[in-house]
């Protein structure tokens, strides 16, 4: 990355009537490199999304683009040729669960496959179906953490709005006091610009809280 060090024109600048911060006083100004558009977005959770097909077969697939959409509401982004887009429209209901550092490769394989011509896809993946209690989709037994979820709406740009009606997880990724504990669920993330797969790293601050010391 290219840099340029500013003490020596500091004198200038400021003698032409600039006021200049202080972290440009005190060292080097790294330059910022263009990308251009990209779908780079840090951290990319990697979301499982459970459903049953007309049939009953369950089918997992790992959808990048996901995340919260509304108070109790998340959103996916899911074109339609996906056998996971039809499933959800049948049936009305889905889950999502998030990869673990133990499950990287059967999340990875349920989206490098499609169950529209991989009629065993969840038998090579090695995933074990159940069904959830509260919506018509499965839940897996690998994956300790799920929202259980209720079609809204499906836009037609491909945006799929679903309700969490219930989260629920193992009892083994729970602290002492009942709560789900991250450390334990061991989540990981898509790095969308190595393409890799990483682990979520130690606590550095309190949200809503740390901030104040600033007001």
């Amino acid at each position: 990355m290219n840099s340029w060090t500013i003490p020596q024109n500091c004198a200038i600048i400021k003698k032409a009537g600039f006021v200049l911060p202080d972290f440009i006083e005190k060292g080097v100004l790294q330059m910022r490199k263009n990308f251009g558009a990209q779908t780079w977005m840090y951290p990319m959770p990697v979301l499982i999304v459970g459903t049953y097909d007309e049939n009953g077969r369950p089918d997992a697939m790992n959808a990048a683009w996901g995340g919260i959409y509304e108070t109790n509401q998340i959103m996916l982004c899911l074109s339609e040729n996906h056998k996971t887009t039809k499933n959800i429209r049948a049936k009305g209901s889905f889950t999502v669960s998030f990869a673990t550092a133990d499950t990287a490769v059967p999340a990875d394989y349920v989206g490098l496959v499609s169950g529209n011509n991989t009629p065993d896809k969840m038998e090579k993946s090695g995933l074990h179906a159940e069904k959830s209690t509260t919506v018509d989709a499965p839940l897996f037994q690998e994956f300790p953490m799920a929202l259980e979820c209720k079609l809204v709406k499906f836009n037609e740009d491909g945006i799929v709005v679903g309700e969490i009606v219930n989260v629920c997880a193992d009892e083994r990724v729970l602290d002492e006091n009942g709560k789900i504990d991250t450390d334990k669920v061991n989540p990981i993330v898509f790095d969308s610009v190595a393409h890799t797969y990483r682990k979520l790293g130690e606590k550095v601050g309190t949200a809503f809280s740390d901030g104040n010391q600033l007001k």
